[in-house]
């Protein structure tokens, strides 16, 4: 054992007592970091397989490889897929919420632990979704770019947080529906740096996805740009019903 394990042990020892690692979800004091108590974990939905070949939203029974749910059989999405670690519900929107208000910036950490299941196998890089500079200023952070670094640290795939930005303020889109929102971030996205994303299967790094609306103006920019694909992986979808 190193000298500085011997010299750290008491350190943590005594910093685990004071400050006990916490549920994600209700803060209630569990074995270790980013774990879940039994309540919290058992409310979760994790999202998997069987699920639309178009846009990975879960069907309630198989329905083959190639089957895609309504919505992408009206119109097909542009992007190649939305991966989500959970569907969105009272314990996951808690997290998202703490996260983005900065209440507990290590919930980062917690959301990309699960979001590791789904990461695209042949990602080449990935993009948060941005903020426009003035709401970045005011917050202090990018809960997209966080969740970003945290994935890298745990996958090795590579992100940029500067390739994509947000060129004009938008309104919050909380409490609009699809077509206002889609309407307040048309065109809202430009690529600043081509080179990072041309040719490449770009992951677009986010913590909620709910309509798309974002996610599609993003994906637009990207593809304009030259990406070869573009994946949208987040911590919590909301599903049909649940908005």
């Amino acid at each position: 054992m190193r000298a500085i394990d011997l010299l750290t042990r008491p350190v943590h020892a005594v910093g685990a007592l004071a400050l006990p690692s916490r549920c994600p979800g209700c803060s209630v004091p569990v074995a270790e970091d980013h774990r879940f108590c039994a309540a919290c974990w058992g409310t979760l939905h994790f999202v998997a397989p069987p699920w639309c070949a178009a846009c990975q939203r879960p069907f309630a029974y198989d329905r083959g490889p190639d089957a895609l749910c309504a919505a992408c059989l009206a119109e097909r999405p542009r992007h190649a897929g939305v991966r989500a670690a959970v569907a969105y519900g009272p314990v996951a929107g808690r997290i998202a919420v703490r996260l983005k208000h900065g209440e507990r910036i290590a919930l980062a950490e917690t959301m990309a632990r699960r979001m590791m299941r789904v990461m695209p196998p042949h990602a080449e890089v990935m993009i948060p979704v941005p903020l426009h500079r003035w709401r970045l200023w005011r917050r202090g952070f990018s809960q997209a770019a966080l969740i970003a670094d945290a994935l890298t640290r745990r996958t090795g795939v590579a992100h940029d947080h500067h390739a994509l930005q947000r060129r004009r303020a938008t309104t919050l889109l909380r409490g609009l529906g699809r077509r206002e929102r889609a309407k307040q971030v048309r065109g809202a996205f430009v690529v600043t740096r081509p080179g990072v994303v041309k040719g490449r299967a770009v992951v677009l790094v986010d913590d909620v996805y709910t309509t798309g609306a974002t996610a599609a103006a993003c994906t637009a920019a990207l593809l304009k740009a030259g990406a070869r694909s573009v994946t949208i992986l987040c911590w919590a979808r909301v599903l049909e019903g649940d908005d």
